[in-house]
């Protein structure tokens, strides 16, 4: 197997192969970065191809620009406002080979690159074989990382959009620290507290108790600079956005009056632990969390997050709710079907 994917942070190429083969992925790797063919066809080809993609995932699918309209509405400053895809078509169509030549001889640089190799592999002929396809590789002047930085969000923002979708959705996107900051983790936490699973507090009292939503969720991006906490979920027929928002803001203030039990707080922990002993199992999974953690820099992480996790107190997932979960920190998307008149 042999993929690749662009998120808001880096660009990862990845193969999934026999061991033997290793070599094979190395060379097409080395091949890759040092000698990728320019050429106006293929970029026409590749230019149609990702059209496609962002008709058929943005424009064609129900709620497909949902990051478009939110990433614009949370973020004023930071490029994170920017969808990976483009925030039109024509911004794929427009791209010129000096573009694309240029970006590629800045950005695709060994001296720019983490590579990971995971699996049964000898230590030392593994080395071998990096220097072999990858020592003459020249280095490049690589830009500084110099992005700007979001400025604290003073006050609540709102935005309604109609589409064709077939029932109304509410989001409500919260600024949070970014992936290498400690105060991410009890945020993190408190995503999973509000919705991850049956059993957390959104899913148990909007979903199954009240049936606002028909579903619902919470999460984190995760992304290098700070990013955001996300509430998500489809309205059950005969409510609309206003009242699933009120009923959150209930849930919100509830999470906030007091900390959490204890009881409820394990529960997390031990779930957040499983979910990180479970991202390990493959040897895929093992090798892009560690470039990951690389890139983060502290590839050690990879062995000592979850004591980081074991470490949260209630009191910290407290603070994290009445910090981060206020109003003129949110931006609220309601997403309509249809006009209500």
């Amino acid at each position: 197997m042999n993929n690749a994917f662009t998120n808001n942070d880096f660009t990862n190429f990845y193969e999934v192969l026999p061991s033997a083969n290793l070599e094979t992925a190395l060379w097409l790797e080395s091949d890759r970065m040092q000698s990728l063919n320019f050429d106006e066809e293929v970029l026409d080809v590749q230019r149609k191809v990702v059209v496609e993609e962002f008709k058929e995932t943005c424009l064609n699918e129900p709620f497909g620009d949902i990051w478009h309209l939110l990433s614009d509405l949370a973020f004023q400053v930071h490029p994170y406002r920017w969808p990976v895809i483009g925030l039109v078509p024509e911004h794929v169509e427009n791209a010129r080979m000096e573009d694309v030549r240029s970006f590629f001889f800045h950005y695709y640089r060994p001296n720019n690159a983490v590579l990971t190799i995971s699996g049964k592999q000898d230590l030392r002929k593994t080395r071998k074989l990096v220097e072999k396809w990858f020592a003459d590789i020249p280095a490049g002047q690589i830009p500084a990382r110099q992005l700007p930085s979001e400025p604290p969000q003073q006050a609540y923002r709102r935005k309604v959009h109609y589409g064709d979708v077939p029932v109304d959705a509410l989001y409500m996107a919260f600024h949070i620290s970014g992936r290498a900051d400690r105060a991410f983790y009890p945020a993190d936490l408190l995503s999973d507290v509000l919705c991850n699973g049956a059993s957390s507090r959104l899913y148990r009292r909007l979903l199954k108790e009240q049936r606002i939503f028909s579903s619902v969720d919470c999460y984190v991006g995760g992304s290098f600079d700070p990013g955001l906490l996300v509430i998500e979920g489809k309205l059950s027929k005969g409510f609309t956005p206003e009242q699933a928002e009120a009923a959150v803001w209930e849930e919100i203030r509830r999470l906030q009056q007091t900390p959490i039990e204890e009881q409820e707080l394990q529960k997390w922990k031990n779930k957040a632990e499983s979910n990180l002993v479970f991202s390990e199992l493959s040897a895929l999974s093992k090798g892009m969390n560690l470039a990951f953690f690389e890139v983060l820099g502290d590839p050690g992480l990879i062995n000592s997050e979850w004591e980081i996790y074991a470490q949260l107190t209630a009191e910290e997932i407290y603070e994290a709710a009445n910090t981060l979960l206020r109003p003129e920190n949110c931006s609220s998307l309601h997403y309509c079907a249809q006009e209500r008149k």
